[in-house]
């Protein structure tokens, strides 16, 4: 066996510090610049055999090439396709602007309706002062 050792679980044979542990694997992340540069050089692939030269090169799968192909022209019919001039404005804002229009409009209502409270509170006392008052001035028989 070597210097490999095979530990399994619950063996207490193998010494310590011999058991090796293998690294979790990592998903491999490709640069647009990457891409578009391997993209370039399978279009330029004519002769049987290049692009799977290629790809056994670089270490990569021939859905790669699918996969890069399709985001690439998507990429470039939605660049062609976007329309020209200021971006239509978000309903939402249009919507929010109302409600604080109109939410400032309520609140104006509200001070006016509740100064209006007010001065019928002091017009109903100031009629039950005078009621009162009147009714204090008259002789009794």
């Amino acid at each position: 066996m070597g210097n490999q050792a095979i530990a399994l679980h619950g063996d207490d044979r193998s010494p310590a510090g011999e058991t090796e542990v293998v690294a979790r694997s990592q998903r491999r992340r490709f640069t647009a610049e990457y891409k578009l540069r391997i993209l370039e050089e399978a279009d330029r692939c004519k002769e049987p055999g290049e692009i799977g030269a290629l790809l056994r090169r670089e270490g990569l799968y021939s859905s790669h090439l699918t996969k890069w192909r399709r985001q690439r022209d998507e990429s470039v019919r939605a660049a062609l396709g976007q329309k020209r001039g200021r971006k239509a404005a978000d309903p939402l804002n249009g919507e929010v602007n109302r409600l604080r229009r109109e939410n400032a409009r309520l609140h104006r209502d509200l001070e006016r309706a509740e100064k209006v409270i007010e001065v019928q509170r002091k017009v109903s006392e100031l009629l039950r002062d005078l009621s009162l008052g009147s009714s204090e001035d008259k002789p009794t028989r």
